[in-house]
């Protein structure tokens, strides 16, 4: 049994591989309950991210978790998406407060209780951690109580060009060690940053590049923007242009949320795999410059984006797809990549999943006991192995 919300993640998570019955669940498209006073709304399987916040329009309040396709909020728990917002507040797992879960043998779970939406708790094991990013493998998520955010009074956003991978990189890790506090800190490399300005129209320096944008009151939004051009400048990067007006900030990030396109153009009629992987934020640096020489070395066309200022970047691979030579060079350096980020103290994904392509990396990741320990919980909850086979494991 696979469950299906939008098809968005890109981890080959709704793939029947080994055949069965897909569950389309993208017409329960209720939000079921909304409390402003509490911050908090119910939403079915069918509400995206974009309805929720188009429904919250006028309340003052937003959903924040912005992982670029307008996927399904059951869809988002179930991988553990996040996102350009990430950074500021937090990914899925501390953004969902209950899970409705139909298990695998049909009976209801409510993984705080039924109707509860507690802020904290300290109440048993946290059952709706254990939902959270398991790819449909536990049960199939027909309801999901989300965390609201206030919407910020002012919002600024910029671009900055850099002379080098490290020097961009260099300046996410000291933004967030001054404690500047940003809502999105995007990574463009001078492929990607080539490949969107010519999709997009906007006119960028080909050049290693960070996407800001603050969030904050009208007087503390002056003194952060201070702090941030100064570290910029610092590094070698451009002087900043801010943009405060809602269409100049939607012109900017709809560019990046654009990406995927833009690296798709760079070989018309070839395939795209997106892969992430997620480090600490003191080893970025220097893993970012070590993929950069690898992807070098190997010829790929595979542009680099992240959402940096957690320590997560994707490399999106541009391939032909008919020449085994060039798949087999993928697939060689995502394991590559994946155990880089492994050996510095990183996961081998930070926001996509496991899915297919990335289980023999997750063994490696928890070591025996570690996946014994899943295994075990998987056959205590599934012990015919119905929901979702092949997956994560």
């Amino acid at each position: 049994m696979v469950p299906f919300g939008t098809g968005t993640g890109l981890e080959g998570g709704v793939n029947a591989v080994q055949g069965g019955v897909c569950f389309d669940l993208s017409r329960m498209d209720a939000i079921a309950e909304l409390s402003l006073e509490d911050f908090s709304v119910t939403v079915e399987p069918g509400v995206t991210r974009k309805a929720l916040n188009k429904h919250l329009r006028g309340t003052g309040l937003w959903f924040p978790v912005d992982p670029g396709a307008d996927a399904s909020l059951c869809g988002m728990a179930a991988t553990g998406a996040s996102g350009t917002n990430a950074v500021r507040y937090g990914t899925m797992r501390p953004n969902v407060l209950n899970l409705r879960v139909v298990l695998p043998d049909g009976r209801l779970l409510h993984t705080a209780g039924p109707g509860r939406q507690p802020r904290k708790r300290a109440a048993g094991y946290d059952l709706t951690s254990l939902f959270v990013g398991s790819e449909g493998t536990l049960g199939f998520l027909t309801q999901a109580t989300l965390r609201l955010h206030p919407l910020p009074e002012a919002t600024a956003a910029t671009i900055a060009s850099f002379p080098s991978v490290g020097a961009a990189v260099a300046c996410t890790v000291q933004v967030l060690q001054a404690a500047v506090p940003v809502a999105r800190i995007e990574f463009l490399d001078e492929v990607m940053a080539d490949a969107c300005c010519r999709f997009s129209g906007m006119g960028l320096p080909v050049a290693a590049t960070l996407l800001l944008e603050l969030h904050g009151s009208r007087h503390s939004l002056a003194e952060q923007q201070q702090q941030t051009q100064e570290i910029v400048q610092q590094n070698g990067g451009s002087s900043l242009a801010w943009a405060e007006g809602q269409e100049e900030r939607e012109q900017l990030w709809s560019m990046r949320h654009n990406a995927w396109y833009a690296a798709l153009a760079l070989r018309p009629g070839c395939q795209g795999y997106s892969t992430d992987v997620c480090v600490p934020i003191s080893r970025l640096p220097d893993v970012v410059v070590e993929t950069k020489k690898d992807l070098q070395a190997s010829g790929l066309t595979a542009p680099m984006v992240g959402h940096v200022g957690d320590g997560n970047f994707h490399c999106i691979i541009i391939f032909n797809s008919q020449d085994p030579e060039e798949v087999q060079r993928v697939h060689a350096f995502t394991q590559r990549l994946g155990r880089r980020a492994l050996a510095a103290g990183g996961t081998c994904t930070g926001e996509h999943g496991v899915g297919l392509g990335k289980r023999a990396l997750l063994q490696e990741e928890l070591g025996q006991e570690g996946l014994d320990t899943l295994r075990s919980i998987k056959a205590a909850l599934d012990p015919h192995n119905l929901m979702n086979p092949g997956k994560v494991l």
